[in-house]
C-alpha cells in the first residue's frame, strides 16, 4: 500500500505543474480550509430553504462534527505530511486523515440527502476537493480515502437526525398554513 500511495501521489502532484490545474487545486484547498466552503453552503441552504432550515443546520453541524473528528484522529495518528514541495501552506503538520476530504464527503452525504440538486452538484465538487489535496502535495491517497470514509460515515450516521428536523419543520409549516386558512 505504501508504494502505491507514493506512486499515485507523485502522479497527481505532477499534474500541479500545469498552471490552470495548480490554480484550481490551490483555490479548492483554500476554500476547503476548516470546512469553510461546506459550512457556508450549509448556512446558505438554511437561509434559502426555510422549509428545511433545521435539517440544513443539522447537516452543517454534521459536517462540522466530521471535520472535528478528523482533527482528533490526526492528533492520535500523527502521520507526517508527504515529503514533497507543496503548492499550499497547511494549518498543521499531520496528514491522516485529510480533514478537507472528511468535510467534503460529509457535506456530499448530508446536503445530498436534502435536495436533488445537492445530490447532483455536491459530490463532484467534493471529489474535486479530495483530488486537490493530492495535486497540491499535502496528503497521501490513503489520507484522502480515510478522510472521505470518515466524513461519509459520520454524515450517514446522522442523516436520520438531520431529516427528522426537516420532517418537524415541514409538519409545523403545514399546521401553520392550515391554521391560516
Amino acid at each position: 500500500m505504501h508504494e502505491y500511495d507514493h506512486r499515485l501521489l507523485a502522479a497527481l502532484r505532477d499534474t500541479g505543474q500545469h498552471p490552470h490545474i495548480a490554480a484550481a487545486a490551490r483555490t479548492l484547498s483554500f476554500c476547503g480550509e476548516h470546512g469553510a466552503l461546506w459550512l457556508a453552503a450549509g448556512l446558505a441552504g438554511a437561509a434559502l430553504d426555510k422549509e428545511r432550515r433545521g435539517a440544513w443546520l443539522r447537516g452543517t453541524a454534521l459536517t462540522a462534527g466530521a471535520h472535528l473528528a478528523s482533527m482528533g484522529v490526526k492528533r492520535l495518528v500523527r502521520r507526517p505530511r508527504p515529503d514533497v514541495d507543496p503548492l499550499v501552506r497547511t494549518a498543521g503538520r499531520h496528514s491522516f486523515p485529510s480533514s478537507h476530504a472528511t468535510s467534503a464527503a460529509a457535506a456530499a452525504v448530508a446536503f445530498g440527502a436534502l435536495r436533488p440538486a445537492g445530490a447532483r452538484l455536491v459530490p463532484p465538487l467534493a471529489a474535486a476537493m479530495c483530488v486537490s489535496r493530492l495535486v497540491v502535495g499535502v496528503h497521501y491517497p490513503s489520507d484522502v480515502a480515510a478522510g472521505a470514509a470518515l466524513g461519509a460515515l459520520t454524515a450517514r450516521l446522522g442523516t436520520s437526525w438531520m431529516q427528522g428536523a426537516a420532517s418537524r419543520t415541514q409538519g409545523a409549516a403545514a399546521l401553520t398554513q392550515g391554521a391560516a386558512k
